[in-house]
């Protein structure tokens, strides 16, 4: 176990009423919407991640947070290398399909969208509003989650508005004042 692990694990107070209330309130956090993508000899792999941040600029460090159920998760470390792609406002049905819920189309269609690679061999789609290519430097397990560290190889920038989520909708930035 690690401290996170541990602390969660001595909270006496967990009940379904405190999980529920944590969901409601996390739905009330507006996120960058991002879809989280890996290939090599543990396959390829993409999905929808809300869950991403900012570690440090010194070295550059990103973290991703994956429910260890998903298929992602065992090919991210074996592969050890994954992509973080900031969902352009445009690209809704791209969450959806790597959600596993498209409007059209299979979940997890890698077909939906145009995908290139960068330095570490993993999928980057083209349309994002930012890229991160990262190699795996740790993982950490967290309750139903495992969090993956990424030093980030290289990045790639588009002056295009980011896609949001809050309370179970997609939405994009607006300035204040606007």
């Amino acid at each position: 176990m690690n401290a996170i692990s541990d602390a969660v694990a001595d909270c006496t107070e967990f009940s379904e009423k405190l999980r529920e209330q944590f969901i409601s309130a996390m739905g009330n956090a507006a996120t960058g919407v991002t879809v989280v993508g890996t290939d090599g000899e543990g396959g390829r792999f993409a999905q929808t991640v809300s869950a991403m941040c900012s570690v440090s600029a010194d070295p550059p460090t990103v973290l991703v947070c994956v429910n260890r159920r998903s298929p992602i998760v065992a090919a991210t470390e074996i592969n050890r290398s994954f992509s973080v792609n900031v969902l352009a406002a445009n690209q809704a049905q791209v969450a959806d399909t790597f959600a596993g819920r498209p409007e059209a189309g299979e979940p997890y269609d890698f077909g939906c969208a145009s995908w290139t690679t960068l330095r570490t061999g993993a999928p980057v789609l083209l349309e994002s509003s930012a890229t991160f290519d990262c190699r795996l430097v740790d993982v950490v397990e967290s309750g139903t989650h495992r969090l993956f560290l990424g030093a980030v190889e290289t990045t790639r920038v588009k002056p295009v508005d980011p896609l949001l989520y809050r309370a179970r909708q997609y939405g994009r930035c607006l300035p204040l004042g606007a």
